[in-house]
């Protein structure tokens, strides 16, 4: 049970194939499917992850962009009426549609070898639903790990940091080696899940706000705070915060960032 030979790694969609089942057996003991969870995968590629998940469910849903790849999932798959498959791109993909079919709507998990060149919008994306999700578990390049859990005074430290834990209790997993690939990439792997909280540490009163104050923020990083949200802020409100205006981004918290945010959403004047 093979892909014909002709479908090779398209360059264009970052497609790696995870291709060792040692690590795909370290997969599934970490997310440890139950046969009534509502799973999601995305990039199944060559459906190595796909047949261990699909054993363990009651339902599959798989995203795969590539319609060649698609065509002959459907083809090695035919038999197992758990899995639906989705020729659609994961950026535009909507968990949202899934739970309107469903008459009991459950929490989805999300489970995928992301492509480097998409992993940081796809997770942005994938978070405008997090209130729909259970938990993710991603297979990403390594240093994109290490920036979603970074602490603050950390190099790693940044917007996709910030906006991420701001969601999510973020926990690195075990490390893969690039020859579980193909073709091999020059990057090593991490496995990440991302467990979204029942309950937001620090909620926003704009989203957008937080969004766009961060997003400046990390632009201009090797500035000072005062510099760098000289659009929002003024000496008095950095006062009125506690805070050291001489300060980089990166020397702030989460819950900093989300407190400067409802500053600025409860006094509208100071926004330009």
């Amino acid at each position: 049970m093979s892909l014909r030979t002709f479908l090779r790694p398209r360059k264009r969609f970052g497609q790696n194939f995870l291709r060792d089942p040692l690590v795909i057996e370290k997969i599934i003991k970490a997310v440890r499917p139950q046969s009534e969870d509502r799973v999601v995968e995305i990039g199944p590629g060559l459906g190595a992850l796909t047949h261990s998940l699909v054993d363990h469910l009651n339902k599959l849903d798989v995203v795969e962009i590539d319609r060649d790849l698609a065509h002959e999932l459907q083809t090695i798959f035919q038999d197992r009426k758990e899995l639906t498959i989705h020729v659609q791109d994961a950026l535009t993909f909507k968990l949202s549609t899934l739970n309107t079919r469903d008459n009991n709507p459950q929490k989805i998990r999300v489970i995928g070898n992301l492509p480097y060149n998409i992993s940081t919008p796809l997770i942005f994306h994938l978070l405008e639903e997090a209130h729909l999700i259970q938990d993710m578990y991603f297979m990403l390049q390594k240093e994109v790990v290490e920036r979603l859990s970074a602490k603050p005074q950390c190099k790693d430290y940044g917007r996709l940091t910030v906006m991420v834990q701001y969601f999510c209790e973020v926990t690195p997993l075990f490390m893969v080696e690039p020859t579980a690939f193909y073709p091999i990439p020059k990057v090593h792997s991490q496995l990440v899940a991302l467990i979204p909280h029942q309950k937001l540490p620090s909620p926003a009163l704009d989203l957008s706000i937080l969004q766009a104050i961060t997003k400046t923020a990390f632009s201009q990083r090797r500035k000072t705070l005062s510099n760098a949200l000289k659009p929002y802020l003024t000496a008095r409100d950095f006062t009125a915060l506690d805070l050291n205006p001489s300060l980089r981004p990166e020397a702030l918290s989460v819950a900093d960032f989300v407190q400067i945010s409802n500053y600025i959403v409860t006094h509208p004047k100071q926004l330009t």
